[in-house]
């Protein structure tokens, strides 16, 4: 077969096309984001009738992936780190129910935090869930999981989970091929009550997941992704490295054989059996994982309660945040942390900035000058391009904490007597998680501003479709906000007079107004007018 060179969310995605899946599922997020993206223009999808478009968000695409499985097929569902938050109750439960068709659920995890609130492990969700997971080192093994985790998954009827993380993401490498297979024919579950998890079922079903605990530890002992090299002429070091993290460690080396046994972890649960023969053999363990200190809690935790020293994060052996890099593990090791170049000081930083020409930047001066009469801080914003906002010059904002957070806060501090209390959220935060909270605000006739900023597309993650394209004012109509009170705009400098007054107007009615600036992203509109112009 031919040889591709991919991304490795890409390689994900084209092993799981030639596995033979039926349905991508997922909302887009960085870095998971090109997964769907390469499947919704790959020829081979298309022709084979491929579901791949965009959910509303992690919960219902998490669901979907599940209903698929239900029937029979393979199906995959894709997220960032905090999208696996809101996929929470389906991902915990599917561990439960088991799996029919095969299951994988990716998730691409943030260290460091270059495009996300927070640093999250996703590793603890799949200990959490008792699911198998597996951690692709590199694009190859990206790909090979995809068939690998398919396999395992309908062996034991499971979810497996494969986490992926930025730099393995977004960094590209040569990917062999395999023969695809073709999928999956329609079947339901044998067991009529699989997914039915009423508590005398659950309780029957959580007993079997416990009992799988020994089956999944044999296929992590046996795997195919996990190496151990334990052979080696100085045992006063063990060093257990983690997906990702076996590049760093054989960079540090370079050409030179590593002198220390070492162990590879690409499966879990963990390969404790050959661990224990590390800690029997060595005078120390060195564990090198990228994101938080998972393996290292579950050996210190009850697994190897002898005296010799396991050194990692905790101890502060390696930094207990952001990504791991060549220096940080030759620094652990007590080896020359000198690997590549300062950046020079002629490089100045250039912090992001909304787009010349936003749309969101007409709404923030237009929503400043109507707040002018009041003290700062009554503005929750949320997750998208707008919350550059929060920026120079424009300074609008005052919060982001989570999608949809923006409508809820505001609600809240409502409630407690805050006068204004305005939100702002994109189009897609709003169809992801805002509605719900629009529900909240209606139900307690709370007195706030929804600000719904409408560039017709999913704009922090590169423009991406979204389920309530052209609906928002039939969505917020429909769940009971006054029509009066639906107030619509163009955000274009010529119209700042009008998009102040609806924005002072608004402020001044007591009850739930909705106010929604539409126009599109000046990056989705430039790549369309290349288009036409072709």
């Amino acid at each position: 077969m031919e040889k591709l060179m991919l991304l490795g969310d890409e390689a994900l995605a084209q092993g799981a096309l030639d596995a033979g899946v039926s349905g991508f599922y997922g909302y887009p997020g960085t870095p998971s984001t090109e997964i769907i993206e390469y499947v919704q223009k790959s020829r081979q999808a298309i022709e084979a009738g491929v579901h791949r478009t965009w959910s509303s968000n992690e919960k219902t695409a998490t669901e979907s992936a599940i209903g698929m499985s239900y029937a029979g097929k393979r199906a995959i569902v894709t997220m960032k780190h905090v999208g696996l938050n809101v996929a929470a109750d389906p991902f915990m439960n599917s561990a439960m129910t088991g799996a029919n068709g095969g299951l994988i659920i990716t998730v691409a995890d943030d260290p460091s935090m270059h495009s996300s609130q927070n640093e999250q492990d996703s590793r603890y969700f799949g200990h959490f869930s008792m699911m198998p997971v597996l951690e692709p080192s590199n694009q190859q093994e990206c790909y090979d999981m995809a068939f690998y985790g398919f396999e395992l998954s309908e062996k034991y009827q499971m979810p497996v989970m494969i986490r992926l993380t930025t730099r393995l993401s977004h960094s590209r490498s040569g990917v062999s091929r395999r023969n695809p297979l073709p999928q999956n024919e329609l079947k339901l579950p044998k067991d009529p009550v699989q997914y039915v998890l009423l508590p005398a079922i659950a309780r029957r079903k959580y007993k079997k997941l416990i009992e799988l605990q020994k089956d999944f530890m044999a296929e992590s002992l046996a795997s195919p992704f996990n190496e151990y090299m334990l052979e080696a002429p100085d045992t006063s070091k063990g060093i257990i490295t983690t997906g990702l993290g076996y590049n760093y460690l054989r960079e540090v080396y370079r050409d030179t054989p590593i002198p220390h046994p070492v162990i590879k972890v690409c499966q879990y649960p963990p390969p404790i059996a050959k661990i224990h023969e590390m800690y029997d053999k060595c005078d120390s363990l060195y564990i090198l994982e990228e994101g938080m200190p998972v393996l290292e809690e579950m050996l210190k935790g009850g697994n190897f309660k002898g005296t010799k020293p396991i050194h990692g994060r905790l101890d502060g052996t390696l930094s207990r945040e952001g990504e791991l890099n060549p220096n940080k593990v030759a620094k652990a090791l007590g080896l020359p942390d000198s690997y590549g170049k300062d950046i020079p000081e002629i490089v100045a930083g250039r912090p992001p900035a909304l787009c010349v020409g936003c749309p969101h930047a007409d709404s923030y001066l237009a929503l400043n000058e109507a707040m002018k009469d009041y003290e700062k801080g009554h503005v929750f914003s949320d997750i998208g391009c707008y919350t550059l906002g929060f920026l120079p010059p424009y300074s609008a904002i005052n919060s982001c904490v989570d999608m949809g957070a923006s409508i809820t806060m505001a609600k809240g501090a409502a409630d407690s007597g805050l006068f204004p209390a305005v939100a702002v959220i994109g189009d897609s935060t709003f169809t992801h998680s805002g509605i719900t909270g629009l529900l909240d605000c209606l139900y307690d006739k709370s007195n706030v501003v929804i600000v719904i900023l409408d560039n017709s597309t999913t704009g922090m993650t590169g423009g991406q479709d979204y389920t309530a394209f052209g609906k928002l004012e039939k969505i917020c109509a429909g769940l009971g906000v006054e029509p009066e009170h639906i107030r619509t705009f163009v955000p274009f400098k010529k119209n700042f007079d009008e998009m102040v007054q609806i924005f002072r107007e608004e402020i001044a009615y007591e009850g739930v107004s909705v106010v929604i600036p539409i126009r599109e992203c000046v990056q989705t509109l430039k790549r369309k007018h290349k288009q036409e112009a072709k």
